[in-house]
């Protein structure tokens, strides 16, 4: 019961840092695209 207790709490474990890890992965994709727009902005005028 306890084996299947500590897979448990290390797969929940993995799980939240794979979560933490994509979101901070489609922050740092959007903060490209805006730089991108603004770049294009900018040239534009």
């Amino acid at each position: 019961m306890r084996k299947i207790f500590l897979l448990a709490a290390l797969t929940a474990s993995l799980g939240m840092t794979a979560c933490n890890t994509i979101s901070g992965a489609g922050q740092d994709v959007e903060a490209a695209g805006e730089a991108v727009t603004s770049t294009a902005e900018s040239a534009k005028n």
